[in-house]
């Protein structure tokens, strides 16, 4: 028996957003906070590697961390909780920027009826930090960085999200701007929406590209959806 229900006439049966970098220009904080923590375990950092990082999970970024620093020694749990603790301390003290048409496509999502997930790789109090600014919290479901196995961009935090909202990965719509998050939207079976920030996604089967999500609507997004589905 399909443990999922039939799928709706109009997709997407939800839309499953990232948070830094799509919803929230953040990236500039955790690039600060690696070079922060870096320079703190006696190691270097770099803007490549910060790039190459973008989007994956917080304990592989600690993992490199204490490999700059040739600390053997160190927690890899207790590194990505100091680097948690730097980034949530940076943006208690930021001017958040919502990321350009992010804030009215929820309100447009919401007040259609469409389900949104927020599946992040950051953890649960970094996404609370920012989270309580906005009036109302417009997610369904929130899955965190804490909250799964294996990161971005393994395709389990897309596939727990479409499995608690009771919805069809296949037809949900996941909005990324990094390449390790579109590569797990992608393997979750998603079609996904990439609005590129500090690095570019490739191409890939069932993606598309938008410059911006400033002035893009649903009946937009339904229609680029409906042109990947049929190819």
């Amino acid at each position: 028996m399909n443990e999922y229900p039939s799928p709706t006439p109009e997709l997407p049966a939800a839309v499953l957003w990232d948070f830094d970098g799509t919803l929230v220009d953040t990236e500039p904080i955790w690039f600060a906070s690696e070079y922060a923590l870096a320079d703190e375990l006696g190691g270097t950092w770099n803007d490549y590697l910060a790039h190459e990082l973008v989007g994956s999970s917080l304990i592989e970024t600690a993992r490199t961390l204490i490999r700059r620093a040739g600390r053997d020694d160190l927690d890899p749990v207790a590194v990505t909780e100091r680097l948690v603790d730097l980034v949530v301390a940076r943006l208690e003290l930021a001017d958040l920027e919502w990321r350009p048409g992010a804030v009215e496509l929820l309100t447009e999502l919401a007040g259609a009826g469409v389900p949104c997930a927020l599946v992040s790789a950051s953890f649960q109090r970094v996404l609370d930090t920012a989270l309580h600014r906005l009036p109302v919290n417009p997610f369904d479901v929130i899955i965190a960085g804490d909250d799964v196995t294996h990161g971005k961009p393994h395709p389990e935090p897309y596939l727990t999200a479409a499995a608690r909202l009771g919805v069809r990965p296949e037809d949900c719509l996941v909005l990324e701007d990094s390449i390790n998050g579109a590569d797990s939207g992608t393997a979750a079976g998603c079609v996904v929406a990439v609005i590129p920030n500090a690095v570019q996604p490739p191409a890939a089967e069932r993606r598309f590209h938008l410059d911006t999500l400033a002035g893009v609507g649903l009946d937009r997004l339904r229609a680029l959806m409906a042109a990947e589905l049929v190819r």
